[in-house]
């Protein structure tokens, strides 16, 4: 008996500001890469289909991007203020301590 199937993976990429085709509202959009992979007896061993994504946080709509506009919009998030940070690392500051 053989198993094999696909499974999906959802990797998000940036968090952008921009302009909701959808609402019209200027607000944060999650880029999304989702890959499904074929898998052998639950292994997954390579990608069958890739497809990117943007997702407005105010409406919740959807817009697919190709390959060459996701890396575009990656590209410009990396080069804004606190770009190339981990997610979900604050940007480093050299601050003062408070001292009252």
């Amino acid at each position: 008996m053989i198993i094999f199937g696909t499974k999906g993976y959802l990797y998000q990429l940036a968090i952008l500001t921009l302009v909701c085709t959808q609402c019209g509202n200027p607000s944060a959009h999650a880029l999304r890469k989702r890959v499904t992979k074929f898998t052998l007896f639950f292994v997954p061993l390579f990608p069958v289909s890739t497809k990117y994504s943007t997702q407005c946080t105010f409406c919740g709509a959807e817009s697919k991007l190709s390959q060459e506009q996701a890396e575009q919009l990656q590209a410009q998030d990396a080069g804004g203020p606190g770009g190339g940070q981990p997610y979900g690392q604050p940007p480093q500051q050299h601050q003062q301590p408070y001292r009252p």
